[in-house]
């Protein structure tokens, strides 16, 4: 009876979580595609936060099989770095596309700020029900240090790894966007401390 309490209790609690509202104001970047391969356009988005500084959201919707509605699959607050606004930094606009497989690319960036430059992209598929992050490319460089810099693909499904030129393999792992952290990828280029 307990288990049962909890698993009602636990499904409102997530129900209301995906029940957040977005201000259409705050929609910075939109793709279309066929995110779950079923013939139907589906929709992401970026989000910029309610606070200015903290990071932006990325929501998928998926289109439901029985109504021609769109309906939140996942949604992931604070995950890209960025601008969140038209006045905000220069060289720091995130982007969202479809690519032709039917994955989300996110992009985000900071070409404008300091000496440590930087280019990101996240992809996201749509595997067993859920979206999850099935690679991180990064490269970076030092505007004054012309030697430091580096590029890193990491097949993050299958743990292969090309870092400035050389593979490598680590774990596989299926992480969710919710639960993914940046520092999974920077780790799995050698670049996490």
């Amino acid at each position: 009876m307990i288990r049962i309490v909890l698993t009602a209790v636990l499904s409102i609690a997530a129900g209301s979580a995906f029940a957040e509202q977005i201000d259409p104001a705050k929609i910075i970047g939109g793709a279309t595609g066929d995110w779950n391969h079923d013939g139907e356009a589906d929709l992401a988005l970026l989000v910029a936060p309610p606070a200015q500084g903290d990071d932006i959201g990325i929501y998928i919707y998926l289109r439901d099989k029985d109504h021609a509605l769109l309906t939140l699959a996942a949604h992931a607050p604070g995950k890209v770095r960025g601008n969140g606004s038209l006045d905000g930094m220069f060289g720091q606009d995130p982007s969202i596309e479809a690519l032709p497989s039917g994955s989300i690319a996110v992009h985000s960036q900071n070409s404008g700020i300091g000496r440590d430059r930087w280019e990101q992209t996240l992809t996201l598929a749509y595997r067993n029900e859920q979206f999850v992050v099935a690679g991180y490319t990064f490269s970076h460089y030092d505007t004054l240090d012309t030697s430091d810099n580096g590029a890193c693909d990491y097949n993050v499904l299958t743990g292969k790894v090309t870092s400035n030129g050389r593979a490598s393999k680590v774990d596989a792992k299926t992480i969710s966007i919710a639960e993914w952290d940046d520092d999974v990828g920077q780790k799995a280029c050698g670049r996490a401390d």
